[in-house]
């Protein structure tokens, strides 16, 4: 448990915490001393399509385990009357939002990877769209009044890559590679609105996350992840879904967080910037690393990177 409560008194809404970043995530905010509404469509007694066992009431517990207050509320974010329903009850049970963490996603399933647009199922390549950009729409348009009534306050919204990686790389899918370059816009497009309210909101990435889905797909777990290197030996710079949580609170607990306004970042970019690290003690720079090392040809090593 943190002894540092920088974020006491504060309250959180991270969309779409039911497993990865969103956990990681909701887990720092409630070690920094934060509540923390968490939503998601899988619960103890529903599941969403992915089918898998992670539950929004899971990471509540694991909230209130870091010292905070977690608070599960079953929520489709594609659905505004649900989300209004969400955002009445933080307003009458809080009277405050101060950090929205947009991470809704849910779209693994549906790529269909290096398959051109004229092959790609249309089905999954707009449902993919819906899941990534829709959402975070929807849950923008009805937190947005709170936030800045609130004053200060910070929207994250999650995404994969940072703006100057994906600007230069197709990532392998055109549908997936709008989904998450149009998040970033979104980030830049809120600033601008909410400048004048004195809020900020920002893109951010993390690196090769060792989420839940990754470890498994890997048949290793976060006890013995560096297993999974001898099959891919550049998985040696994943991260742990706590370390983009801690740049989420270093950010809320930030009294200038308004200078990253509007600007794409990541959780290697800004460690050094916060003196923050991963669970185990490093810094790993993946987006750094596969530019400069393992899309470079080099042999995987992840000196002088983490």
């Amino acid at each position: 448990m943190s002894t540092d409560l920088a974020l006491s008194g504060k309250v959180a809404l991270v969309a779409g915490a039911t497993r990865g970043a969103g956990r990681g995530i909701a887990v720092e905010l409630g070690a920094a001393g934060a509540t923390v509404y968490v939503t998601g469509r899988s619960t103890r007694t529903q599941r969403s399509e992915y089918d898998r066992p992670e539950t929004i009431e899971e990471t509540a517990e694991l909230v209130n385990q870091a010292g905070g207050n977690g608070v599960a509320v079953r929520v489709d974010h594609l659905d505004p009357a649900q989300v209004q329903d969400l955002m009445r009850r933080i307003e009458n049970e809080q009277g405050r939002l101060d950090i929205l963490v947009n991470d809704i996603w849910g779209g693994e399933h549906l790529i269909e990877w290096n398959v051109p647009v004229w092959e790609h199922s249309l089905d999954s390549g707009f449902r993919m769209l819906r899941l990534a950009i829709d959402t975070h729409i929807v849950t923008s348009h009805f937190a947005m009044p709170l936030l800045i009534k609130t004053g200060n306050g910070l929207v994250v919204e999650m995404t994969d890559g940072t703006a100057e990686y994906n600007a230069e790389n197709y990532r392998n899918s055109l549908f997936y590679d709008l989904a998450k370059t149009s998040v970033t816009r979104i980030a830049w497009a809120q600033a601008q609105e909410l400048a004048p309210y004195g809020c900020t909101a920002v893109a951010l990435t993390p690196g090769w996350l060792r989420s839940e889905m990754m470890l498994d797909a890997f048949g290793v777990t976060e006890e013995n992840w560096l297993d999974a290197t001898a099959a891919q030996p550049h998985f040696v710079i994943s991260e742990t879904p706590r370390f983009v949580g801690r740049v989420v609170v270093a950010l809320a607990a930030d009294p200038d967080v308004m200078r990253w306004s509007g600007k794409s970042l990541s959780s290697g970019g800004l460690a050094k910037e916060y003196g923050f690290t991963d669970l185990d003690g490093s810094q790993p720079d993946a987006w750094r690393y596969m530019v400069e090392v393992q899309e470079a040809g080099k042999p995987a090593d992840a000196t002088g990177y983490r």
